[in-house]
C-alpha cells in the first residue's frame, strides 16, 4: 500500500505537468497572448511617434487649410439638386455617414454663398493651395515617422501639390457618387466599390508616393487596409456617437458646437490614417524582424 502511494504522487505531478503543457499549448491561448503582445507593441510604438499628437495637427490642419480649398472645389462643380446636402456640408455629412437633425446642422455650418466662385481671386487660390501643402507635408512627415525615416528632401515638395490634387479628385468623386443613375442596391453596391476600394488603392498610393517609394509597394498595402477598416468603424461609431452629440451640442453652442464635433471627428480621421499605416509596420515587423526597415528602404 505504502509503495501504490508512493507511485500514485509522481504519477499525479506528471499528469499535472502534462496538463499544464497542453493548456500552454492551446491555440486559443496562444492567440490572446500573441493579441496583447501585439498589442503592447502597438501602443509603445503610437506613443513614440506622438500618434495622439499627430491626429489633432491633422485635424486642425484639415480644418483650416484643405476645408476651404475643398468648398471651392466643391463649388465649382456642384451635384446635383436632387442629391440631399449639396455642396461641401454633404461631403462631410457622407463621410461622417449621420442624417436628420446632426446632417442639417453640418450642412448648414458648411454652406458655402452662392459667391464663392465670383469672390475667389487667384491670389486667394494660392495662398489656400501653400496651407493646403503644409497638410500634406504633416502626412508625409507622420509616414516618415511611422517607418523610421529620415525628413525627405525640400525639392520633393511637388509631391505634396500632386497628393492634394488627388486627394481633392478622390473626395469628390466620392461624393459625387451620391447621384450615380442607379436604383436600389446596386447603387449602394457601387457606391461601396468608389469608396472602398477606390480609398484602398489611395491610402496605398499616398504611402508610397509620399515616402518617394523608399519602401517596396507591396510592404504598404496591409496598412492601407487597415487604413479603410479604420476608416468604415469610424463612420459607423460616428453614425451612433456623433450624430446625437452633434445635436445636442448644436443646441447648446450653436453652430461652435457642431464644428466641434466635426473637429473631433478629423481628430479620429487622423488618428485612423496614421494609425492604420502603423498597423502596416507592425505586420512588416512581425513577419520580416525589427529594425530591418532601414536596410529595406536602402535596397529600394
Amino acid at each position: 500500500m505504502g509503495e501504490r502511494r508512493d507511485d500514485a504522487a509522481p504519477r499525479g505531478r506528471r499528469l499535472r505537468a502534462t496538463a499544464g503543457a497542453v493548456r500552454g499549448k492551446l491555440p486559443g491561448r496562444a492567440a490572446v497572448r500573441r493579441s496583447l503582445v501585439g498589442a503592447g507593441r502597438c501602443y509603445r510604438r503610437g506613443a513614440e511617434i506622438e500618434l495622439m499628437h499627430r491626429s489633432m495637427g491633422f485635424a486642425a490642419l484639415g480644418l483650416v487649410t484643405l476645408v476651404p480649398l475643398l468648398i471651392v472645389v466643391a463649388a465649382a462643380n456642384p451635384l446635383p439638386e436632387h442629391v440631399p446636402y449639396p455642396g461641401f456640408g454633404g461631403w462631410i455629412v457622407d463621410a461622417m455617414g449621420i442624417s436628420g437633425r446632426s446632417a442639417e446642422s453640418v450642412q448648414q455650418l458648411f454652406t458655402a454663398p452662392r459667391q464663392v466662385l465670383s469672390t475667389t481671386s487667384a491670389f486667394s487660390l494660392a495662398i489656400l493651395a501653400l496651407f493646403g501643402l503644409s497638410f500634406a507635408a504633416s502626412v508625409q512627415t507622420g509616414y516618415e515617422k511611422v517607418w523610421g525615416l529620415s525628413v525627405g528632401p525640400w525639392h520633393k515638395a511637388w509631391r505634396g501639390v500632386v497628393w492634394l490634387a488627388i486627394l481633392a479628385a478622390y473626395l469628390f468623386g466620392m461624393a459625387s457618387s451620391r447621384s450615380l443613375p442607379l436604383g436600389g442596391p446596386l447603387h449602394s453596391l457601387a457606391r461601396v466599390v468608389i469608396i472602398v476600394v477606390g480609398g484602398w488603392l489611395f491610402f496605398w498610393w499616398s504611402q508610397y508616393f509620399l515616402l518617394a517609394g523608399r519602401i517596396p509597394a507591396r510592404f504598404l498595402a496591409p496598412g492601407a487596409v487597415a487604413t479603410m477598416g479604420g476608416l468604415v468603424g469610424l463612420r459607423l461609431f460616428s453614425a451612433v456617437v456623433f450624430a446625437p452629440l452633434i445635436v445636442g451640442n448644436a443646441v447648446t453652442y450653436g453652430p461652435v458646437g457642431t464644428l466641434l464635433m466635426v473637429e473631433s471627428w478629423l481628430v479620429g480621421a487622423g488618428f485612423v490614417v496614421f494609425g492604420g499605416a502603423l498597423v502596416g509596420r507592425l505586420l512588416y515587423d512581425e513577419y520580416h524582424g525589427d529594425g530591418t526597415t532601414q536596410a529595406v528602404a536602402t535596397k529600394s
